[in-house]
């Protein structure tokens, strides 16, 4: 059986739910197989269905007696066209099409695009792609209420397929109407993480923070250029990243993703702050149970990269094989992780942090555990600083965040190397270390004769005080009778 106590690997899954995983039964095996997040997808099913899902998680999650990071995906404003009259049609390379506000059922010769905002935006020359691409549309001419296009790669359109404006910064509000509701719901439901859809600037992100609060942590999806263009500021204003490449492949030439996907996790990484790699991962086991070599490949780059999760959509949600999948990766991220190049690739991505107190001593920890025969880092956190300051050095050691509240424990599941333990609150250091050897020596880490360091901010309960390290012992009299380590 499946040791519940700790993972075998620093990276974490993230697995998407859906009809392939829908009850209880099926989600303790995924997160039995190597599931951290489970992602509930906010474009898929009614709020009951999601609620039922969510609830199921926190079952398991009492049962197992380990914290479970969920996170809510939101729709976003998404294009899509009309209906057609026979449902479908196809478009011949070179005719001509119209894109119009005309509710009247579509054919071979227009369609409805029901987003007046998107016509002021376009001009001649602009390029649409429908249905990922498979589609490709040139403006030839546009006014306030249409667009005439050159069909430039022809194919069969049909029912509401998706429709993406690459060269374009879209005039559209960051959450609909639809996305504002189901923020507010998930947030009610208490997840831990809500995905921000088509981000296209920083801005995106502030406004769901003034309607969030501290209530959830944020990531920002990139999977627009725009996206990536602002790609700072957007990390700014963050408190996570997902590279979906799903999008972001269709509105760029697909040559340049591998290079984005590296710029963004190391962009993260030098920042602290988690980043995912997702879609399409194990795309071909939503119908085969093993995956191809070059999707092996591609899970593995991400690892090497330092990510700190990779996700499952359609392979978990409405795949044949999702237990499998899981089963998968976590055994790919196990076997990467055991080769030396893989610690060598992340020390040299490593970025110097030299930006006050908390930096230097998580830098001093992950330096003493490395050239000292210690077991562990034990971070002592309230609001989750401290744990990310000490994985953003991907250390060799494994590193235990240890809080009082479950709810940042359940949000750090999401992290690079951190096994996240609820304790008491404490008030005195000594009381951190004592919870620290105990955490160590019951996940695992560590037994009576072994070392571990110790860090935390004093006064405690204070966010971003992080401002002492100690070396102690494991052994509980050891510490209470005031040995130095």
């Amino acid at each position: 059986m499946t040791d519940l106590t700790r993972r075998q690997r620093k990276i974490k899954i993230a697995a998407t739910l859906g009809p392939a995983s829908d009850t209880r039964e099926r989600i303790r095996e995924l997160f039995l197989a190597g599931a951290d997040i489970f992602r509930l997808n906010m474009s898929h099913g009614v709020h009951n269905d999601i609620e039922r899902r969510y609830n199921l998680i926190r079952q398991i999650e009492d049962e197992l007696k380990r914290p479970i990071c969920v996170m809510a995906d939101l729709q976003g404003p998404k294009l899509r066209c009309g209906l057609f009259k026979t449902g479908e049609t196809f478009l011949e390379e070179g005719n001509s099409f119209r894109l119009d506000l005309d509710q009247t059922l579509g054919d071979s010769v227009r369609v409805c695009l029901p987003h007046k905002e998107i016509f002021a935006a376009l001009s001649e020359g602009s390029i649409l792609l429908v249905d990922d691409g498979k589609i490709r549309l040139k403006v030839i001419t546009c006014a306030e209420d249409h667009a005439v296009t050159k069909v430039v790669v022809g194919g069969k359109i049909s029912d509401n397929k998706g429709v993406n404006v690459p060269d374009v910064v879209l005039p559209l509000a960051a959450l609909s109407k639809k996305d504002k509701k189901d923020l507010e719901f998930v947030c009610k439901l208490g997840v831990d993480w809500v995905a921000l859809s088509f981000v296209q600037r920083s801005e995106d992100v502030d406004e769901a923070r003034k309607l969030v609060g501290n209530r959830v942590a944020i990531v920002s999806k990139i999977e627009k250029p725009a996206a990536v263009e602002a790609f700072e500021s957007i990390l700014e204003a963050s408190d996570g990243i997902m590279v979906a490449r799903g999008d972001l492949g269709v509105e760029l030439p697909v040559e340049a993703i591998p290079p984005i996907q590296k710029k963004l996790v190391r962009a993260c990484r030098a920042k602290g702050k988690p980043v995912i790699v997702a879609t399409q991962m194990m795309e071909s086991m939503i119908t085969s149970p093993v995956p191809t070599r070059a999707e092996v490949s591609d899970v593995a780059q991400a690892i090497y990269e330092g990510a700190d999760a990779v996700m499952l959509s359609a392979e978990s949600a409405v795949g044949s094989y999702p237990v499998e999948a899981v089963t998968t990766m976590n055994n790919v991220a196990v076997e990467v992780e055991k080769d030396p190049i893989h610690r060598q690739v992340l020390e040299a991505a490593r970025t110097p942090a030299r930006r006050g107190v908390s930096d230097a001593i998580t830098v001093a920890a992950r330096e003493v555990a490395e050239t000292t025969n210690v077991k562990a880092i034990c971070c002592f956190t309230h609001s989750g600083t401290t744990a990310l300051l000490a994985c953003r050095e991907r250390p060799r050691v494994p590193v235990i965040a240890l809080t009082p509240k479950l709810g940042i424990a359940r949000r750090l599941s999401l992290t690079w190397g951190l096994h996240c333990v609820v304790t008491e609150e404490v008030e005195r250091f000594k009381m951190a270390v004592l919870n620290a050897a105990k955490a160590a020596r019951e996940n695992g880490f560590a037994s009576n004769n072994d070392k571990i360091v110790v860090t935390a901010g004093v006064p405690f309960n204070v966010t971003g005080t992080t401002n002492i390290l100690r070396v102690a012992s494991v052994r509980e009299q050891s510490i209470y009778d005031g040995e130095l380590d």
